[in-house]
């Protein structure tokens, strides 16, 4: 290969919208990946589940977006055109996204004129589903170059877990963009009809079963007891199609006495404001990768109330930027978050450790470098 000429590479994901954290990663790192030594094209599989502001923002970034309608899991006639593409174009690295992508892109590279794979892993909870352990070990992990963990905890479990070869594992921490300023002269607290000093909770979350929804809830029954005007404000799309599960965290809210004031705003293009106007920001997970949502709390100074599971062990360092709590534990969730509201120098002190710590290990531009050195150091080693 000429040194001289840019790497060309495929990003493939199923999906591009605003929202989603590994979807997120993957657009940012196409958008920020070196012109002048990359050339990135970005597919999203299944066009039909794509937002257009999704594909529109990307687009608008300079990066070449295509659009796969594959209607259907195995409708394998979908894929030509993909396969056409990455041939003619002699395509020199294929970066997947989550489970799906990598799976297929594992399948079909051989196809592609065997681009160097790397498959970029978003976190699961690494139990129960044995046929998606075989799939990451016997065909995932097989045909890449490089299976990318967004933590280290998930990269120990894909290890000791999946039995995912060692060497093959490389961790790279997700990283955000310096997020936009609130808004200049926005009163929200007046928009949501909610009083000034009045406590707030802040969670940006997708609404399905992994983020324990209901035990923020029942926490916040707690957190009353000790501030009786708190407020949740819970931002993220999802939930209809988890069997009702928005509908039973709203009715689980109603009959413990919160219901009005645990509130889902669904999904929100304004998150930094929401951040900003909270006290304190809060995650009840029962498992994590890398939450693009703790990024932007720490990038706005914010103090984090979150459990210790997966990579929040390495965002959140606990007592110094924020709390961490076991899973599970609406006790334990409760007594962090009243101890934060209940101390103001605490919570400033917390906030400040946690932009500075942002700043310097969790910032897109940093995870952007080492995903452009992998690239070449696959590239360089497999000529």
């Amino acid at each position: 290969m000429d040194p001289s000429r840019r790497l060309r590479v495929l990003t493939m994901v199923d999906v591009l919208s605003v929202g989603g954290g590994g979807e997120r990663i993957a657009r940012e790192i196409a958008a920020h990946l070196d012109q002048g030594r990359f050339e990135v094209s970005f597919w999203t599989t299944r066009t039909q589940f794509s937002t257009p502001d999704g594909v529109a923002a990307l687009a608008a970034r300079g990066v070449d977006v295509h659009q796969m309608p594959r209607e259907r899991s195995f409708d394998l006639l979908a894929w030509r055109p993909l396969i056409a593409f990455a041939r003619r174009q002699k395509i020199d690295v294929l970066h997947t996204h989550k489970f799906g992508s990598n799976a297929w892109g594992a399948a079909l590279s051989p196809l592609m004129g065997s681009p160097v794979f790397v498959a970029h892993e978003h976190t699961w909870d690494f139990a129960g589903d044995r046929r998606r352990m075989l799939v990451d070990r016997e065909l995932i992990a097989r045909r890449a170059a490089t299976v990318i963990a967004v933590s280290e905890e998930d990269r120990r479990r894909m290890i000791e877990i999946e039995g995912l070869p060692e060497a093959k594992v490389r961790f790279i921490p997700n990283g955000i963009p310096a997020p936009p300023p609130p808004t200049p002269g926005r009163d929200l607290r007046a928009e949501l009809g909610l009083a000034p000093g009045r406590p707030v909770i802040c969670v940006v979350a997708t609404v399905r079963p992994q983020k324990a929804l209901d035990v923020m809830i029942r926490a916040f029954v707690g957190v009353r007891e000790a501030f009786p005007d708190a407020v949740v404000l819970i931002a993220g799309g999802g939930g209809e199609g988890e069997g009702g599960l928005l509908e039973r965290l709203r009715g689980l809210a109603a009959e413990l006495g919160v219901g009005e004031d645990v509130r889902f705003l669904g999904p929100r293009d304004d998150v930094p404001d929401l951040i900003e106007i909270s006290d304190v920001a809060a995650l009840s997970s029962d498992f994590e990768g890398s939450p693009l949502s703790v990024m932007e709390y720490m990038a706005a100074a914010k103090p984090v109330v979150a459990t210790r599971v997966g990579g929040l062990e390495e965002q959140i360092v606990d007592g110094e930027n924020g709390l961490l709590v076991p899973p599970q534990d609406p006790g334990a969730l409760a007594d962090a978050l009243t101890r934060v509201l209940g101390d103001p120098a605490l919570a400033k002190s917390m906030g400040a450790a946690g932009q500075a710590l942002r700043q310097e290990k969790f910032s897109i531009e940093a995870t952007t470098a080492q995903v452009a050195a992998l690239y070449e150091e696959l590239c360089a080693t497999r000529q």
